[in-house]
């Protein structure tokens, strides 16, 4: 079994990258994107994280989330939102024997991808690459048109400007996702 190494930084702010099983194709989470954001909502309400920043992909998600000062675990948010979601689906997916053998549902990858935040400039970059995404996966031609991210709030705050993103990949990260 892998050795994974987590940086457990409390009220740190980290980047995620939670990803469904099946990809390419899959497109559940915008299909039941209330369902997703029900979850999270619930979840906030319990185990509370500020969003920073946040993109829902038909099969994928980014986000930037900041933690409670003294709180390091992110685990406690991320189990149930997989979870919970997990329980509002139907069950049509395919499952392997090992998963049925777990009872696990055949929904999200196993674990996910994480990076604590260290400046300014990795905060800026993450938050950059977080909406840049519908873009850069042919979904949208212009950011501001994809309506599952944290985008369009951050326009209305005067923080980003609508037309960001137009001209290519400002400070996108060398990465796919």
């Amino acid at each position: 079994m892998s050795n994974y190494r987590r940086v457990w930084h409390p009220g740190g702010t980290y980047f995620f990258t939670v990803n469904c099983l099946r990809r390419p194709g899959n497109d559940l989470l915008t299909r039941h994107i209330d369902a997703l954001r029900g979850v999270v909502q619930f979840v906030r309400a319990r185990h509370p994280f500020i969003i920073r920043g946040w993109v829902v992909l038909p099969d994928h998600l980014h986000c930037v989330i900041e933690l409670p000062p003294g709180d390091s675990d992110f685990a406690t948010r991320w189990r149930p939102i997989k979870a919970g979601f997990s329980r509002r689906m139907p069950k049509t997916e395919r499952r392997s024997s090992v998963r049925a053998r777990r009872g696990e549902r055949g929904i999200w990858q196993r674990r996910y991808w994480e990076h604590l935040i260290r400046d300014e400039a990795d905060y800026q970059a993450h938050m950059d690459y977080v909406h840049i995404n519908p873009l850069k996966h042919g979904l949208v031609t212009r950011v501001v048109d994809w309506p599952y991210s944290t985008f369009q709030g951050l326009v209305e705050q005067g923080i980003l400007v609508e037309d960001w993103g137009g001209d290519g990949f400002p400070n996108a990260l060398p990465y796919d996702d």
